[in-house]
């Protein structure tokens, strides 16, 4: 075991010696581990208790050898064999106490860190997650987390560990015979200086293989998805994705090869030296044991300690670099945790007032942040020189909807209409200006009220790769198996979701796909249904629905809908018409407002809309209008 972690020391990148942690980290690492200072201050003194076994046990031998067996003095050897079975004994139950206080800690700081950085990240706006690279982020709950509880656990234990056993165990051997340990020393570089050399090439072969890994892990991620493998089928790619991935798989198949070897150099390097000197201690020893200027007892105990000797002194010459990659790692923690979150609840925050609620927009301007204010490029696939905040994409908007009233936003791909919805539902704040519901700014709204009274259904719904009824249950986790019955229906999929084998305990696979978008779209739908918000917000989310599916639905919203305030982004004729009044967004801002009628006689932009976007629905519904009369 100290081998390893000798080995696994010298495979850490010593370039983290250069870096500067950023000041307060160390107070803020104290901090973390404050809850657990009693239990590190008991795990260190079984580590100090174990160190002074580990001298003990040699000592001990000599005395048996010494006071009993060359005086043939029986008593003692049985009495001394018995004291060194009960050193034994303690040093095992030391530790086993020490194992459990290291566990308590080490897990304990890794649940107190993930949890913080998983709240704090799910916190984050929207545009942090469209920025930030997956598998970074989740590389910082895993990797760095655990990097950061070592230091606490193997680090600080191995530190003083290493510090105590290496003072005691020099000093016993010097106390037995100075000349044999000042030769022991002598052979030290032997090893430490072809070690150092041999951990440059593991700490680049490290870095060589964390690469490939992350390549190799990369490619597997992207084609074993539902999109990518239906992505190479179409294609016909699946030969070259083979041979592909071979030769990345066989790049990590070789450097691993390359590490084993390093590794077994590394090993046998330490076994030689500890073997040379144990010769040395025996040859100069056993020399000095037959002109009796020293005792066999003697002789025995310093082969004996010399084999505790080399572990802490080959740790300890990289102690600086332990300490830091443990530092660093908590730095890389810290980096996530102070990223502050855009959208954050006032102290005095109030809740959303009762009853039907209006939602108004009062001189709203908006641009999106910056990658600066809303991540890290550490995070990011390609961290880009250019970090710099886009332009405004909302100019003084000033919209009214009232209570219980539908009003449709129309306009050409890239208006802003999305940009306003994602307002109403506070994803971010505006600029200037204010977005108000009941009369309330969204920035005084408590944010649990918030949620809670308003709904969201956009264009491409997504489902937890769970079961139908999980799904739903999100949306409201009390709700019993009849309000998930009357939202299906209501949503117009209760039929196929009761003809399932396995009914509401269906899972609908990675995304949902093992549904058809508009399937999808209907278990979405039928989710807000449930969660019955008096603000409904819908980004074009019948786009995936055929004619007949919409028109179910669209009657399903209508009797939803009643009573309670929508704001539907509209591609379709059907949901234009229905509404109260349409606001035309183009350029960032409501060039229209008025009723379906109104706009047409004015003969703007939503006439040319209609003409280009909606005619053929709206010859369609003109012809099945025709064909039903007829029958």
């Amino acid at each position: 075991m100290a081998g390893w972690q000798i080995m696994r020391s010298y495979r850490r990148d010593e370039d983290v010696k250069d870096q500067k942690l950023a000041p307060g980290t160390r107070r803020r690492i104290l901090g973390f581990a404050r809850p657990y200072r009693t239990r590190i201050a008991v795990f260190l003194a079984l580590v100090v208790f174990d160190a002074f076994l580990t001298v003990a046990s040699p000592l001990l031998l000599k005395r048996i050898v010494d006071d009993g067996v060359i005086p043939k003095d029986r008593g003692v050897v049985v009495g001394l064999a018995l004291v060194v079975a009960a050193v034994a004994v303690v040093d095992v139950a030391a530790g086993l106490v020490q194992r459990y206080q290291s566990a308590r800690i080490g897990e304990g700081l890794i649940y107190d860190l993930r949890t913080r950085v998983f709240g704090h990240v799910l916190r984050q706006p929207v545009a942090f997650f469209t920025r930030t690279q997956t598998g970074a982020l989740v590389s910082r709950l895993n990797n760095d987390v655990i990097g950061a509880q070592q230091a606490f656990t193997s680090t600080l234990s191995s530190v003083v560990s290493n510090v105590v056993s290496l003072i005691l165990v020099a000093g016993a051997m010097f106390y037995l015979s100075w000349p044999i340990t000042l030769g022991a020393l002598l052979l030290l570089p032997l090893f430490l200086l072809p070690a150092r050399r041999m951990g440059r090439r593991l700490q680049g072969l490290a870095r060589q293989q964390m690469q490939v890994q992350a390549d190799m892990g990369s490619r597997m991620t992207e084609r074993f998805n539902v999109a990518g493998a239906m992505l190479v089928k179409l294609f016909g790619r699946p030969a070259q994705e083979d041979a592909e991935f071979g030769e990345r798989a066989g790049q990590v198949r070789d450097i691993g090869v390359r590490i084993s070897m390093s590794n077994y150099f590394f090993f046998s390097g330490l076994t030689l030296v500890a073997s040379l000197a144990t010769a040395l201690v025996y040859g100069v020893g056993g020399l000095l044991a037959i002109d009796q200027s020293l005792t066999v007892g003697t002789l025995l105990a310093l082969a004996a300690l010399l084999g505790r000797l080399y572990g802490p002194l080959t740790g300890l010459s990289n102690v600086r670099v332990d300490i830091m990659t443990a530092l660093v790692s908590f730095e890389r923690v810290f980096e996530v945790l102070d990223l502050p979150a855009l959208i954050q609840e006032k102290p005095d925050a109030k809740p959303v007032p009762a009853g039907a609620v209006s939602v108004e927009l009062d001189d709203v301007r908006f641009r999106y942040p910056s990658a600066d204010e809303v991540s890290l490029a550490s995070l990011e696939t390609v961290a880009v020189a250019d970090r710099r905040a886009g332009g405004e994409v909302l100019h003084g908007v000033s919209l009214r909807v009232e209570p219980g009233q539908l009003v449709a936003l129309v306009g050409p791909s890239g208006a802003g209409k999305s940009t306003i919805a994602a307002l109403v539902s506070r994803l971010y704040d505006p600029t200037s200006g204010a977005v108000r519901v009941g009369g309330l700014d969204l920035r005084d709204a408590q944010l649990q009220s918030l949620h809670d009274t308003v709904g969201v259904v956009t264009q491409e719904a997504h489902l937890f790769h769970d079961t139908v009824r999980a799904n739903l249950l999100y949306a409201r986790p009390e709700a019993t198996d009849d309000d998930l019955r009357e939202a299906l229906r209501s949503a117009q999929i209760w039929d196929l979701i009761a003809s399932l084998p396995e009914g509401l305990d269906t899972v609908v696979g990675d995304r949902g796909h093992r549904l058809s978008g508009g399937e999808k779209q209907r278990i979405a739908l039928a989710r807000l249904l449930l969660k019955a918000p008096r603000i409904v917000v819908l980004d074009e989310a019948t786009a995936h629905l055929d004619s007949e599916s919409e028109a179910a639905v669209q009657r399903a919203l209508e009797h939803t809908l009643a009573g309670r305030t929508a704001l539907v982004i509209a591609h379709r004729l059907s949901t234009v018409r229905a509404a109260d009044a349409i606001a035309v967004v183009d350029g960032g801002r409501i060039v229209e407002h008025g009723t379906h009628a109104e706009l047409m006689a004015r003969g703007g932009l939503y006439a040319d809309l209609y003409h280009t976007q909606f005619a053929d629905q709206d010859s369609s519904v003109i012809k099945e209008t025709s064909t039903a009369r007829s029958a």
